[in-house]
């Protein structure tokens, strides 16, 4: 396990507000509170700097949490930084200039809660349309993991309409939580890098997302490999953003 004094305070917080049994809504809420007091750029880079001389020093956790932290296909690195098992994932995202934008809208297996620790993002809602002959058009999918290397499959689900019901802005220092079945799509609105600490509460975890893209873009491939960071690569890349949210 991953040493440090920070390190553990983050560990014993996110046990006592989600290895509980709880409804979602409650699970929901604790994960927005834990993000928010995990996610100022003190505490981040403080618990950052922390996994990644761990892992520079041979820590044993590194190779397994660098086998889950990769570039996501919605265009953004994702790191994870503490790994709860079925209860909690704790991760860092990294949006960056001139990143695919905007992703696909989505929702997710789980739960969720985010906090913008540097730059910004632009949150988008959809529900379904209310006049099916309404609404934008789009192509549905039903997105699950595959056995063993859990790379995306894309199964084609047909044609959906959606409404979009909400915009919000999130500058660095908001945070946001959201109920599994919730559909959105995130992208970045700064000019410099963007960092979120992101959030997955293991409550309710469904087999399977929706993902919807627009009906006139080119369809999904059937599968979408994960290309996972080597040790070395992840080490990397916690140095740098640590770099990253000590500069401000």
């Amino acid at each position: 396990m991953a040493g440090g004094r920070l390190v553990a305070s983050a560990r014993r917080l996110l046990g006592e507000a989600l290895d509980v049994a709880a409804p979602e809504a409650d699970l929901t809420r604790a994960a927005r509170d834990v993000v928010a007091r995990l996610g100022t750029p003190e505490r981040l880079a403080g618990l950052v700097r922390d996994l990644a001389a761990d892992g520079a020093a041979g820590g044993d956790d590194t190779a397994r949490r660098a086998r889950l932290s990769y570039r996501h296909v919605l265009g953004f690195d994702k790191l994870l930084l503490i790994d709860g098992g079925p209860h909690h994932m704790l991760r860092a995202h990294v949006w960056r200039p001139g990143a695919r934008a905007p992703e696909d809208i989505h929702n997710h297996r789980s739960p969720l809660a985010s906090s913008v620790v540097r730059g910004s993002l632009r949150m988008e809602l959809f529900a379904p349309a209310t006049d099916p002959r309404a609404g934008r058009a789009a192509a549905r999918y039903r997105e699950s993991l595959s056995d063993g290397a859990a790379d995306w499959l894309l199964e084609p689900a047909g044609a959906a309409r959606l409404d979009l019901a909400h915009v919000a802005e999130y500058p660095a220092g908001s945070s946001y939580a959201l109920p599994s079945h919730t559909l959105h799509r995130v992208r970045t609105t700064a000019a410099a890098p963007t960092v979120t600490l992101f959030l997955e509460t293991g409550a309710g975890r469904r087999r399977h997302t929706d993902v919807f893209l627009a009906a006139d873009a080119d369809p999904h491939a059937a599968e979408v490999a994960k290309t996972p960071l080597d040790a070395t690569e992840y080490v990397t890349e916690l140095e740098a953003l640590a770099a990253l949210l000590t500069r401000g």
